[in-house]
């Protein structure tokens, strides 16, 4: 068997011993060819697996069935100990993959004999040395104080029986730190409103905190823990600290890749020592609707697994069958966990588009006179709802007013992202609605459905966000167009669109997919892993950006915060999201909160190199040759 480092741009599988079963793969040029040696004969096989992108068979097989990059090849029959090479291509010309993440995902055979899982390539980040990182100086925290004033000595417990620091002890207990608090010095604790969010803490033979606020009090807790962590005593001194931004969030998407309640827990507890205080959960998407809401339960009944025989097949390597929904119970308890850590959890559906599972799952959100022939930039047909079906709003309303009453945050996104060219282009029903209505583009028609969902919300008190595209088009239902009623906008593609909404007067979330996407590769080496449709994202990058730009001084009191983002196209394992955000997640909370902006990426990867042990400890996995 050729190990990956002697096979360039190859990647096989490891059967299990004994097992004549086999399935490699590898990118030659702007092709991937497989090759699948059977232990069996195998009749009229047919072979199941997902791309990143669309696909053509070149050689090897005929196509029978494609759903985005979800490929179905019917290939001759199979002799045992035979290699059969199937080579695929990609519907975008000049399309060339970069990475192992390319490689067919959740493959497996269907046959007379039965379906037969094929051989895993190896999947996620492949660990590479650690980096060098020069020895930083000061105080090892991310993200840094605004003052620290150093003084003799350390102390490594506490003593409190604050909510705030017995939340930060039960954190470091369940995630396999030494307890915070134990028979050392008793913490005083002191409010003082004029403080804001900020606090001071003072660390020595007696520990004093002051603070504007019990999320405050919190935050000088997480930096006790921190530091004992990194320093092993926490170093006596006294630091005054407090956020840059309110909104300081990540995101995770739960559509893709169904993950576990217990996975979530635990990257709320990371997000707390970053202290991050947004969780945004993306549970609904092209692939699944994971929410078990009473309104419309054949969503998540119909849509939660996907795969051999279930209605959405195998997408993004689901194989033969993956996913999960989460229950009312899993909300409640990510949303007592959510706020012993301080932080806020925000739900997500889609509108209009991303929405192919729903027109699987429900009839009646199309316009049945329509042509469909819009493709989505991931491929799928039949992935947008129309607004002019009465049915799109039956469903629509109550399903948000639902899903935002689960969440005592008050607000939902309802995303508004990647709209289809020539949307709704064959729809006589939305031709209508345009010479009713008085719209003309697309994004007029999309800008007036976002409008009309916020409206409905807002006047159940609910507040609304959404991507970028959704402060877009020009319509009579809001002020400057677009969604309107101080919806909150999250600009992804870069931060232009975010400074053209601010400057319509929305608040806007900055997580700019060049620095704070986490799903994107850590470096162009073929053998890395991830997307880099928007860049290659090394951990210096992720603090090499400002939120407010330089060239748009204006916009400052209308940023709320960053919010960084991890997309599940590539993931099959819950475990294979942990390196993709460590250590990089350090920069989005050093972007996130430090008002100074003290960290350059030098810094970082200092600081990093103190951060990794901290990682372990806890049970994350991290990157350590990011």
């Amino acid at each position: 068997m050729i190990s990956w480092p002697n096979c360039a741009r190859k990647c096989r599988s490891n059967p299990p011993p004994g097992a004549a079963l086999q399935f490699t793969a590898e990118i030659r040029g702007s092709r991937i060819a497989c090759t699948i040696t059977a232990d069996r004969p195998l009749t009229r096989p047919t072979f199941c697996a997902s791309i990143f992108v669309p696909g053509l068979v070149i050689s090897g097989g005929t196509l029978t069935r494609q759903v985005a990059g979800y490929l179905e090849v019917a290939l001759p029959d199979l002799a045992p100990g035979q290699p059969h090479e199937l080579v695929l291509g990609h519907q975008e010309e000049g399309f060339v993959p970069r990475n192992r993440a390319w490689l067919p995902l959740g493959a497996y055979l269907r046959s007379a004999e039965g379906v037969i899982a094929l051989p895993r390539l190896e999947e996620g980040v492949r660990q590479g040395p650690e980096k060098p990182a020069a020895p930083w100086p000061g105080l090892r925290l991310v993200p840094q104080p605004l003052d620290w004033q150093p003084a003799a000595g350390a102390g490594a417990v506490f003593r409190s029986t604050h909510p705030a620091f017995l939340a930060v002890d039960a954190l470091a207990r369940r995630r396999g730190l030494a307890p915070l608090l134990g028979e050392g010095p008793e913490v005083a604790i002191a409010l003082d409103p004029a403080l804001g969010r900020d606090h001071i803490l003072t660390i020595g033979p007696q520990v004093a905190i002051t603070a504007g606020s019990d999320a405050a009090v919190f935050h000088a807790a997480i930096t006790l823990l921190t530091l004992r962590e990194t320093h092993g005593a926490a170093p006596h001194g006294t630091l005054r600290d407090g956020p840059r931004f309110d909104w300081r969030g990540q995101h995770l998407d739960c559509a893709r890749h169904f993950f576990s309640v217990e996975t979530i827990l635990k990257l709320l507890d990371l997000m707390a020592l970053m202290k991050l205080n947004r969780f945004h959960w993306h549970f609904s998407d092209d692939e699944a609707f994971r929410l078990q809401t009473e309104t419309a339960p054949e969503l998540w009944q119909k849509t939660a697994t996907r795969g051999e025989g279930q209605l959405v097949p195998g997408v993004f390597g689901g194989g033969i069958a993956a996913g999960g929904s989460y229950s009312r119970a899993d909300v409640a308890r990510v949303l007592a966990h959510a706020a012993a850590l301080q932080i806020e959890v925000l739900p997500e559906i889609e509108v209009p588009a991303h929405a192919f599972c729903l027109n699987l799952a429900l009839k009646g959100l199309q316009d049945p006179a329509d042509n469909r022939a819009e493709v989505s930039i991931q491929g799928y047909r039949d992935n947008i709802l129309n607004p002019a079906m009465a049915a799109t709003w039956a469903l629509l309303e109550p399903l948000a007013l639902e899903v935002a009453s689960l969440f005592p945050m008050g607000m939902i996104h309802l995303g508004g992202d990647e709209l289809p060219p020539d949307a709704w282009g064959g729809s006589p029903a939305v031709h209508a609605l345009k010479a009713r209505e008085g719209l003309v583009t697309r994004e007029d028609v999309q800008g007036w459905t976002m409008a009309k969902m916020a409206g409905f919300l807002a006047a159940h008190g609910i507040r609304s966000a959404a991507w970028e595209e959704a402060s877009r088009g020009n319509n009579a239902n809001a002020d400057g167009g677009g969604i309107g009623h101080d919806a909150l906008i999250f600009s992804w593609t870069g931060q232009g669109e975010g400074v053209k909404a601010a400057r319509k007067g929305h608040q806007v979330v900055m997580c700019p997919a060049q620095h704070i996407y986490f799903d994107m590769a850590h470096t162009p080496d073929p053998q890395d892993w991830g997307a880099t449709w928007a860049a290659t994202v090394p951990l210096e990058e992720v603090v090499n950006w400002q939120p407010i730009p330089q060239d748009a001084p204006d916009i400052a009191d209308k940023v709320l915060g960053i919010e960084g983002c991890f997309w599940g196209e590539f993931t099959t394992e819950d475990a294979q999201m942990e390196p993709m955000l460590a250590p990089r997640i350090l920069g989005l909370a050093s972007k996130a909160w430090d008002r100074k902006d003290q960290i350059d990426g030098p810094a970082l990867r200092s600081l990093a190199a103190h951060y990794g042990p901290l990682f372990d400890r806890m049970g994350w996995t991290r990157n350590r040759g990011a």
